[in-house]
């Protein structure tokens, strides 16, 4: 990526596409690049779906609005309403679908999504760079069975989204952001560039947190909240009956709150996981070698609560500071990100 903290503060939800087409070689390209970016323990599961010819998007537009046509307010809208939602989607030049693919435990269910999720935020990032805007639409109105049937749907799969890709004119302002120091907990000695070896201290992943809640969040409700853990003894970590899966101060738990509609749930948890990505992205410009991983004490409720988790709360990551060695877990060798083209 070319310049990391440009691109994640500049980039913008685009809504409106020019009538270019897109070629189906740059899409593939940017799938490859993206998966090659993700760096986190695990080996997680994912696959995605391309719509890119005039045949293949009026397929996938009958199919999206078959849940509304076929209700009864569809049915009292007028065609004229209902031919607009289709022009909209067979007008768009490219669509991407993501998939987190079934997995046998609650932990590599949430890998699958969690990889997925950030992998379509640096899909974006690297298209922001070459001129692509994107929209990444989930609403669970699209969810009708010719649509399931359209992408091949496996039991325990779990739909993460479309990216709506296309070139366009003119990119909207951008809204503000809430700075990482207002949802921010030190746990332990204090943050202290003194106390905490450079660069993972307190000061510098703020610095890098501010420049990353620039992630995608519908409705910018911005979800998250930090937990940052320091010290060799703290008095939260002293009270886990830790396994080898123990965490080194200093680390970081991103949290994720969570809404009581499950659409909403994983929104949210898709946009704290596209913080979390251009965290490491930020990060690995700036030379850091950092450890993304889920945990299994995280299901364990007690354990949270330990580090101040709040109800309907949970931990989406624990960040520390990692070897010198690249993680490049995206589930497929360069090159081999398994996508079906329509």
């Amino acid at each position: 990526m070319k310049d990391v903290f440009t691109t994640v503060r500049e980039r913008r939800t685009i809504r409106r596409f020019s009538a270019a087409p897109v070629e189906q070689e740059r899409i593939v390209a940017l799938l490859n690049e993206a998966a090659g970016l993700y760096e986190a323990e695990g080996t997680p599961h994912w696959r995605c779906l391309y719509f890119g010819t005039p045949d293949s998007r009026e397929k996938l537009a009958e199919s999206m609005i078959a849940k509304v046509t076929g209700s009864r307010l569809g049915k009292l809208l007028p065609a004229p309403m209902t031919d607009l939602l289709k022009k909209q989607i067979t007008g768009t030049p490219a669509h991407v679908i993501f998939i987190a693919e079934s997995a046998g435990t609650e932990r590599e269910r949430d890998e699958n999504y969690a990889a997925v999720c950030s992998i379509m935020q640096t899909v974006q990032l690297l298209g922001w760079e070459q001129g692509l805007g994107m929209l990444w639409y989930s609403d669970p109105m699209i969810l009708s069975e010719s649509f399931y049937k359209l992408i091949g749907w496996r039991e325990g799969e779990r739909f993460a989204g479309i990216l709506e890709i296309g070139y366009f004119d003119k990119a909207p302002r951008g809204r503000k952001r809430t700075p990482a120091e207002r949802s921010w907990t030190t746990i332990g000695e204090g943050g202290s560039i003194h106390t905490v070896a450079a660069p993972f201290s307190e000061q510098n992943i703020q610095k890098l947190l501010n420049e990353a809640v620039w992630a995608p969040n519908d409705g910018m409700r911005e979800p998250w909240r930090f937990i940052y853990v320091t010290g060799d003894k703290t008095e939260a970590a002293g009270k886990l009956l830790f396994s080898e899966e123990a965490p080194s101060p200093p680390f970081l738990l991103v949290v994720a709150r969570e809404e009581a509609d499950p659409h909403k749930q994983d929104e949210d948890y898709a946009a704290v996981c596209s913080l979390i990505q251009n965290f490491q992205l930020l990060a690995q410009s700036e030379g850091w070698h950092l450890r993304r991983r889920i945990p299994e004490w995280v299901y364990d409720r007690k354990r949270c609560e330990s580090f101040g988790l709040r109800p309907l709360e949970r931990i989406v990551a624990v960040l520390e500071a990692g070897e010198h060695q690249r993680y490049s877990n995206s589930g497929f060798p360069p090159h081999a990100v398994k996508i079906t083209i329509n």
